[in-house]
């Protein structure tokens, strides 16, 4: 046995043999480019106070940085080069940034007296609250392990140092039906769901749930993550408290 494969042992009936990580399949793109996109409709959809320029700029300008990276890996997140890097992490950023631009005009306007379209800033918080959660996801996914492309096709011995510990990478020891989809016998490893989850969880809970964060920069965005939704939240809660006296 190697570090670059998992651990042989006999498996149980129907559980299939999986080739090492690094052998198989990149992780898909269209997931990516959906809650890409879907980050932008959200944008769109804002009203007109909240916005971050024209309302078309910022979208336009995803898209833009997206087309060249759906080039780079049209089906499946194989290749990587130091422009397809900096253009996903600079498309993140720009996603992360402006969400958090709006949500400080958000605030300004909830806690205006002089604002009476009340139900259309709560749906607008609304949708700066699924923002935050698609952006973190991205932001978790595009860091962690050095990202999606690296994650899937480095040998793990090769891997950058984890910013997140999933209970996949200690579940080795557990029950035979847990153990044998852990990273150590499956050579399991996390894709963008699994990085949307935990961006769900922390802005729901305001803290890690099952997946820890290990380094600064991993603690740091999640702080700030929740921080956001907790700010949102409050609000919301105060402007709907407000809005039924």
């Amino acid at each position: 046995m190697t570090a670059d494969h998992p651990k042989s042992y006999d498996r149980r009936p129907g559980v299939p043999r999986r080739h090492p990580r690094h052998e198989r399949r990149g992780e898909a793109r269209l997931p990516g480019v959906i809650a890409t996109l879907a980050a932008a409709l959200l944008y769109l959809a804002l009203p007109e106070p909240l916005l971050v320029g024209p309302r078309y700029v910022l979208p336009a300008l995803e898209v833009v940085l997206l087309i060249p990276l759906i080039a780079v890996n049209p089906r499946r997140l194989t290749r990587q080069n130091r422009l397809s890097r900096t253009l996903s992490l600079t498309l993140v950023g720009i996603i992360g940034i402006s969400n958090l631009i709006v949500l400080g005009l958000l605030v300004q306007a909830l806690v205006s007296t002089e604002v009476k379209d009340g139900g259309s800033l709560l749906l607008a918080a609304l949708q700066v609250w699924a923002t935050d959660v698609i952006v973190f996801g991205l932001a978790f996914w595009e860091l962690d392990r050095g990202g999606p492309v690296v994650r899937t096709q480095a040998p793990r011995s090769e891997l950058p140092l984890a910013d997140f510990r999933f209970s996949q990478d200690e579940n080795h020891d557990a029950v035979e039906e847990i153990a044998d989809g852990s990273s150590r016998s499956s050579d399991w490893t996390p894709a963008l769901i699994d990085y949307l989850y935990v961006s769900v969880t922390n802005s729901t809970a305001f803290s890690p749930t099952d997946t820890m964060p290990l380094t600064s920069r991993a603690k740091l965005l999640m702080s700030i993550e929740s921080i956001a939704a907790l700010i949102t939240s409050l609000l919301v809660i105060a402007r709907a408290v407000s809005a039924l006296h």
